[in-house]
């Protein structure tokens, strides 16, 4: 640590396979394409599947550019500190501030999608209504993921080996669950792959016809395949972070990829009815496919493992925005930075940090808890926010590769990992990717932002307000307040600084960028 300018205040006691779990866990499969098959479904039909490997692809080289940069950069809040080494104090402060935004508003829908299966497990678990009320679905939703969120700050606040254990057991269940899954309903398949080639009607009445459709669908997969940067973001407190963290990134994504993949397809095969509404209905969807296809106790066993897939990648969620709040405060970056960096000194966790994440997270969902479209509003909005802030990553690091500043010049250290000659080719294809996506997730279309009534045009660009006051809003923070005070408080700065200094020709430091071994003796 003292390399990047901080001391060692974090627990480091990960291993490999909790690294890689983290990354797993907050893809988390078995919550994503459980949570959202129903609105692919119900926008472009059996073939919404083809955006699983488009998607596929897009993550795969912007997480090969996350993998060189955690080869050499492995701590605390990666997205922001990889930014503070590639671009200006401005852009890198946005990159962490808009991921700490999606990472509490992820951890919000993450936790609501409990609402889609613990019902469907057992009835009882319908606390507001009998399920048939308007805004029965969304408030208990609300209800579930209110308690679920509580559990996670409780635990992600008692320390990072217990955080990590229980996640570790659960990653282990999901992965086991998968493969079963896979595995059972290829067994009940009905239907040849011709499905997937088929438009059924859909998209008929749009301007773009299926196209325009699939483009929406395409949201649930993009849904998914993101936050494998949490391997690199607890590289503080993993052991050889620079040759674990690249490995758990591209085993997470791709693993996720095959096996998230394989279950969209047999589920689809093994459907008994594609006509029937509750395949693409948010009470039924890839849930009540596996209750109709397997049935009784096996059905109800696999709902028992989404629900542990949702409390592990919750837990992930939480413990990710922890590490973004928490790398920010200790450079004074943010509002009460002094109490939001404090670690407790027994349990080596900042545990206040996970107690205001918590508190945030709620927030979102309380002010939409009369919302019956909460599902696909915030997890758009999250996503979008995601997006741009993996944006500010790629496009900086491309710009480096072409002044050719990166890979950067011997500075002593081994890389954990390098494209070689295939970096330029694929960091150009993951900011293509992450521009396109952006625009088709921000795009303020009434399938996504006003699917139920009221149908108000202020519902309709919400999407787009919000994210644009969050930009520009955060923008203005930064630059009228926040970097007048930025630099690492004294008790996060390492003893003897061995970062190197803006002198150094192999440390390329924009002129807005603080050196991280400057320290800030007060807080304003």
């Amino acid at each position: 640590m003292d390399e990047f300018g901080y001391t060692q205040t974090l627990d480091r006691s990960i291993g490999k396979f909790a690294s890689f779990a983290a990354g797993v866990s907050y893809i988390s499969i078995l919550t994503g394409v459980f949570q959202l098959f129903y609105f692919g479904f119900s926008m472009a039909g059996p073939a919404y599947a083809w955006s699983w490997p488009i998607v596929f692809v897009g993550q795969l080289m912007v997480a090969l550019c996350f993998a060189e940069l955690a080869g050499r950069y492995p701590v605390a809040g990666s997205v922001y500190n990889w930014a503070k080494r590639l671009a200006s104090g401005t852009s890198s402060w946005l990159a962490g501030w808009l991921l700490l935004l999606s990472s509490i508003m992820a951890l919000g829908s993450v936790a609501l999608a409990l609402q889609i299966t613990l019902p469907q497990l057992w009835e009882g678990f319908q606390f507001v209504g009998d399920g048939t009320g308007p805004y029965d679905f969304a408030m208990n939703g609300v209800v579930l993921a209110t308690i679920m969120i509580t559990i996670s700050t409780l635990i992600n606040a008692f320390g990072v080996k217990l955080m990590t254990r229980i996640n570790s057991i659960g990653v282990f269940v999901e992965l086991i669950a998968a493969v079963l899954l896979v595995l059972a309903l290829g067994w009940h398949v009905v239907r040849g792959p011709e499905v997937f080639f088929q438009t059924n009607g859909f998209g008929e009445g749009n301007d773009l016809g299926f196209f325009g459709v699939f483009l929406i669908g395409a949201m649930a997969s993009g849904y998914v395949m993101y936050g494998f940067d949490t391997a690199s973001s607890l590289g503080e407190e993993t052991k050889d972070p620079k040759k674990t963290a690249p490995k758990a990134i591209l085993r997470a994504v791709t693993a996720s990829f095959v096996l998230g993949g394989l279950i969209l397809l047999f589920g689809i095969l093994a459907a008994p009815d594609l006509t029937d509404p509750q395949v693409g209905s948010p009470d039924g969807g890839l849930q009540h496919i596996v209750l109709s296809v397997l049935g009784g106790p096996f059905g109800k066993a696999f709902l028992a493992c989404i629900v542990v897939a949702v409390v592990v990648c919750t837990l992930a969620v939480h413990a990710a925005a922890i590490r973004m709040m928490f790398a920010m405060a200790r450079d004074n970056n943010l509002p009460f930075s002094r109490q939001l960096s404090k670690v407790d000194p027994v349990r080596r966790t900042p545990t206040v940090a996970a107690i205001v994440i918590g508190i945030m997270a709620v927030i979102p969902l309380l002010v939409n808890v009369m919302q019956p479209a909460i599902f696909t509003i915030l997890s758009s909005i999250s996503i979008v926010l995601i997006y741009l802030s993996y944006l500010l990553v790629t496009v900086p690091l491309l710009r480096k590769r072409f002044a050719r500043k990166w890979p950067i010049l011997d500075d002593g250290s081994e890389p954990g990992f390098c494209m070689g000659k295939w970096g330029l080719p694929v960091n150009i294809l993951a900011v293509l990717w992450g521009a396109a996506m952006t625009i088709n997730l921000v795009w303020p279309r009434p399938e996504i932002y006003n699917s139920v009534p009221p149908f108000e045009w202020y519902l309709q660009w919400g999407g787009v307000m919000f994210v644009a006051a969050v930009v520009v809003g955060g923008a203005l923070l930064y630059r009228l307040k926040i970097r007048h005070q930025t630099g690492v408080l004294a008790e996060h700065a390492a003893a003897v600084a061995a970062h190197p200094s803006s002198n150094d020709p192999r440390y390329d430091a924009p002129e807005e960028t603080v050196p991280a071994n400057a320290v800030m003796a007060t807080e304003s």
